[in-house]
């Protein structure tokens, strides 16, 4: 009998197949004697819509809200119909008696393939593979350790709750507002708490005043020093002080001499590692994880991404002399520690207590090779790799002197003694200052101004998320992007900022529903369920009970709303005026009612179409005579396909067909060959 494993994606069921010698590839799966892999597309199942349960729920209206489904329902999406049916046939052969569950080791992940295997009605055994790393080695291993389905029920039950509580609170609220104020208003569970977190740092910002102040400070040959408590003088108080200590004498009346030990950092869990990149790269949360996928699922060089801790479990130190080795060849500092096999000298990171369902990020056993990275790859590579090879190397070490000085001020000295894990830094030596030392120096007046709270960037927001309980490390990054996409926030340079329609929106739902308290305790619940702590139906229960009230808060609502994107021009199907909605291929011109689907481009489409005059592309526009080409820049018009044969090619069309010429067996100059040429002598 076969095994039939279900992957999360295509590219992870590849890497499973060669491992488990499934080498026959079919249109939907791999092959072998004794394992058949397929594979997920992300998810291929969804919850229903409203529609699917009653008909007249696919109307929107506040009549019809709250909409609560008696049992949450899933359908399968239309667009990856087919790969379902492929796993549907593949369940029902005979010469299958089980499956395993190979999606990603985390909540989402078991959501993906439990829906399949619920949706087949599967009653064969079941197994799960949970492992943290897609080499060869960790397969082979996870393999040999599969645990049964059962195991992770609780798990399931968790993410059946998650996806169950965003269908309730975010479709029905945002169904309320969209209806109430005629305008596309987004609420969800965790997206709102998230805006209000942007917005409470503005307001904090808007309230600030700033304030001018001064201080003194003592410069000497030995550095600056500081009035003790550094405190902050107004003009008359710091001239006359300053006036006061200038012809005074300066000498060392006590020393303080202080070591600080720094241990290297832990291994960097998603968000950390998001909030560094923004900082040093100015990467969104959503690159950053895009970005450490490839490097997992790809390349194999780096462990679990989606992970929330920064501690390893025990059983790894038995492999990290292997991890050293492998990276020995990419980084010069790991090549002398490798061939002494080097220990973790930070041994407190091996904490089983401190791991949830996968450990911190490091480099696997499987040797990198950067000609195959991007620039941006091994930005993220070199940051997870930086941290790693800190577990290696001891401590820094510094020497701290303090000084008190007569009247009143405080001089400070620092020695490096050890570099330590921070290698690129060099040692210092200073010679310590004794009790009685006279210094000479000037005293210089400060004028400074107390500076206002900065706006939240995409890392201190995700800093943020984390400590406040909202969302996972898997779903923060989605959750900042659909904020972004829905027009509530937007980006301003390197940090956030909430819109005017996001402003609005605060102040048209609950309170409850801004602030993270509510939703970091829902996280907290799922995460007991998880846990086997609560029932998934005594949650559900609450988030129905929530959903109610906060929908009858919004119909009871007498607040008024501005829609800054409704434009003048009217719908030509229903007469409602259109509005306008940025996407990635442009501004749209949509229409304000929400039971109406006509929409149009605001701005001409451009095309590849190049004018006969100025060789730039032309627009597409429709008239009385049918479409046809205009040229901004020229004004010059032509009729769609009165021209065919005579287009210009582009660089992309040229490289085509010499590719295809290239690859051509036919002796001789092909029919092929000629085509190009004519249409290169055209193209002189």
């Amino acid at each position: 009998m076969k095994i039939l494993v279900i992957a999360e994606k295509p590219s992870v069921a590849e890497s499973l197949a060669r491992v488990l010698k499934a080498n026959q590839k079919s249109r939907h799966y791999y092959s072998g004697d004794d394992y058949i892999v397929t594979w997920a597309l992300g998810h291929l199942l969804t919850l229903k819509m409203p529609e699917d349960y009653k008909r007249e729920w696919q109307e929107w209206s506040l009549d019809t809200l709250p909409l609560m489904p008696e049992k949450m329902q899933i359908k399968p999406l239309p667009k990856t119909r087919p790969q379902l049916k492929a796993i549907g046939e593949l369940a029902k052969r005979k010469d299958v008696g089980a499956a395993v569950i190979a999606t990603d080791a985390g909540r989402e992940g078991e959501l993906v393939a439990r829906w399949i295997l619920d949706y087949l009605h599967f009653d064969k055994p079941v197994k799960r593979l949970w492992i943290s790393s897609q080499t060869d080695k960790a397969v082979r291993e996870g393999f040999a350790h599969l645990r049964p389905s059962k195991d992770y029920d609780n798990l399931y039950a968790a993410a059946q709750a998650r996806s169950a509580a965003d269908w309730l609170v975010g479709l029905n609220v945002t169904r309320a507002l969209t209806v109430k104020y005629n305008d596309s208003l987004s609420a969800g569970r965790v997206q709102t708490p998230t805006l209000g977190l942007v917005a409470a740092q503005a307001e904090k910002i808007s309230k600030f005043k700033p304030e001018t102040y001064y201080t003194l400070s003592l410069q000497t040959k030995h550095g600056d020093a500081q009035l003790s408590g550094n405190p902050h003088l107004d003009l008359v108080s710091a001239q006359k002080q300053q006036k006061q200590l200038q012809a005074a004498s300066y000498q060392v009346t006590a020393v303080k001499e202080k070591s600080k030990h720094q241990k290297a950092p832990l291994p960097y869990d998603l968000t950390e590692l998001q909030k560094d990149a923004n900082q040093r790269f100015q990467f969104s949360a959503k690159k950053t994880l895009n970005l450490l996928q490839t490097l997992y699922e790809r390349y194999k060089v780096v462990t679990y991404p989606r992970t929330d801790s920064k501690y390893l479990t025990t059983d790894l130190q038995a492999t990290m002399t292997e991890r050293l080795a492998a990276v020995s060849r990419y980084e010069p500092l790991a090549k002398p520690l490798a061939g002494r096999k080097a220990p973790v000298v930070q041994k407190h990171v091996f904490n089983d207590a401190k791991v949830t369902d996968h450990y911190g990020l490091i480099p696997t056993e499987q040797m990198p090779q950067p000609e195959l990275f991007s620039s941006d790859e091994k930005k993220i590579y070199d940051m997870i790799l930086g941290r790693f090879i800190g577990l290696f190397l001891p401590d820094y070490i510094e020497t701290q002197f303090t000084y008190q000085l007569s009247q009143g001020f405080v001089l400070k000295q620092t020695q490096v003694t050890q570099a330590g894990f921070k290698y690129d830094l060099a040692t210092t030596t200073v010679t310590p200052l004794k009790v009685g030392a006279q210094l000479q120096g000037s005293v210089n007046l400060n004028k400074q101004l107390t500076q206002a709270p900065k706006p939240l960037s995409e890392a201190n927001l995700l800093v943020q998320m984390e400590k406040k309980g909202l969302g996972t490390p898997a779903t923060r990054a989605e959750i900042i992007e659909k904020l972004v996409n829905s027009g509530l926030m937007e980006r301003v340079g390197t940090h956030l900022a909430v819109t005017p329609k996001g402003q609005q929106l605060l102040k048209l739902v609950n309170p409850r529903l801004t602030t993270p308290d509510l939703t970091a305790k829902w996280e907290q619940q799922l995460e007991q369920i998880a846990q086997g702590k609560l029932q998934k139906r005594d949650f559900i229960a609450q988030i129905r009970h929530a959903t109610t009230d906060l929908v009858k808060e919004v119909k009871r609502s007498s607040a008024d709303y501005k829609d800054f994107n409704l434009t003048m021009k009217v719908c030509p199907k229903c007469g409602s005026k259109l509005r306008e909605k940025s996407t990635r291929n442009g501004v749209l011109l949509v229409c304000s009612n929400q039971n109406c689907d006509y929409y149009r481009r605001r701005d001409p489409k451009v095309t590849n179409h190049r004018c006969p005059q100025c060789h730039k592309k032309m627009v597409l526009l429709s008239g009385e005579k049918g479409d046809y080409f205009k040229c901004t820049h020229c004004n010059i018009t032509e009729k769609v396909g009165a021209v065919k044969g005579k287009k210009r090619m582009n660089k992309h069309e040229e490289r085509r067909l010499l590719q295809k010429v290239n690859q051509d067996d036919e002796p001789g100059e092909s029919a092929l060959a000629q085509a190009l040429k004519a249409a290169m002598e055209q193209k002189d």
